[in-house]
């Protein structure tokens, strides 16, 4: 009887052909075979199912019984194993496979979106999805395998763990203030000239977010108003409501409101840079089309710096 671990899949491949083309000459030409080679892979295969698998004719081979009831099993194998190939070749080609990202808030009103359209445009036989989720949050699901590449920063001084990092930019920092604020006019403003403000910010507590460097240099940061998304936030200072630290990559959100709001540059020595990186899960090998997207990454990163100089 058969014994899966003594099939030759060479030899299911040939027995097919054989079936198909009628001919043991034939499958051995189509296929690449010496004829003595494919009438060894035949034979192996017919002591292996305990039956003659052909009834040798005149002019060519027919199928036996047996050999008809192997016939679907084998093309059954033969197929899913091409099958295979194509999805392995398409994956390495980048024409198809899936790529599921994530990304922190930020990344994703700007440079997240920025290199999606790129690896589209490039491969669009590749199933890219994206979504969103803070630091944290994105290690674990990195980690699990949950996502395949992800956009992660280094906040409130806390650099990301467990994964393997590609550095992206370093976001410098700005403070968004309604058109008409005294700070709106000057060319950039330190800690001092923001004492006494009162904050728009994501939590009521500075700790852990963008304005904890600021707490840990002794200004207490006053937050008026907890609002999470960054376009909200700026129409809370298009209102004249209070001021928010804004980092680069949620810039474009503030400049849309022209006329309203102003970014003023936050002096670098006050508030270290934001460093944003690429990170796949240490110790996996990332897919292909996770390797191109972080080169679509890193392409998005260089342009957006680019732009603003």
């Amino acid at each position: 009887m058969l014994d899966p671990h003594g099939v030759s899949l060479a030899g299911l491949a040939v027995f097919c052909e054989a079936a198909r083309t009628g001919s043991l000459t034939a499958a051995a030409e189509r296929l690449g075979y010496t004829q003595s080679a494919v009438s060894r892979q035949i034979a192996a295969l017919e002591r292996q199912a305990g039956a003659p698998l052909f009834d040798r004719l005149a002019r060519g081979v027919r199928p036996t019984a047996e050999g008809r009831t192997l016939l679907g099993h084998a093309e059954a194998v033969v197929g899913r194993l091409d099958e295979a190939r194509r999805d392995l070749r398409a994956l390495r080609d980048l024409d198809g496979g899936r790529l599921r990202a994530g990304a922190f808030p930020t990344a994703n009103i700007g440079l997240v979106p920025r290199a999606l359209a790129a690896l589209r445009a490039r491969h669009p036989g590749i199933d890219a999805t994206a979504e969103e989720a803070r630091t944290p949050e994105l290690e674990r699901r990195l980690a699990e395998g949950e996502v395949d590449i992800a956009v992660v920063s280094s906040t409130a001084g806390r650099e990301p763990r467990g994964v393997r990092l590609v550095h992206l930019v370093d976001e410098g920092m700005y403070v968004a203030v309604a058109a008409g604020h005294s700070l709106a006019g000057r060319d950039g403003v330190g800690a001092a000239d923001v004492e006494g403000e009162v904050w728009i910010a994501g939590r009521r507590s500075p700790e852990g977010t963008l304005l904890a460097p600021l707490a840990e240099r002794g200004l207490r940061p006053e937050v008026g108003h907890v609002v999470a998304e960054w376009v909200a936030k700026a129409g809370y200072v298009a209102a004249g409501l209070g001021v928010a630290l804004v980092p680069a990559l949620a810039a474009e959100s503030f400049r849309r409101m022209a006329g309203d709001v102003v970014l003023v540059p936050l002096e670098r020595g006050e508030v270290p840079p934001r460093a944003v990186y690429a990170a796949t899960a240490e110790g996996r090998t990332p897919s292909p089309a996770a390797q191109e997207f972080e080169r679509a990454l890193t392409e998005a990163a260089r342009g957006m710096e680019a732009g603003r100089v």
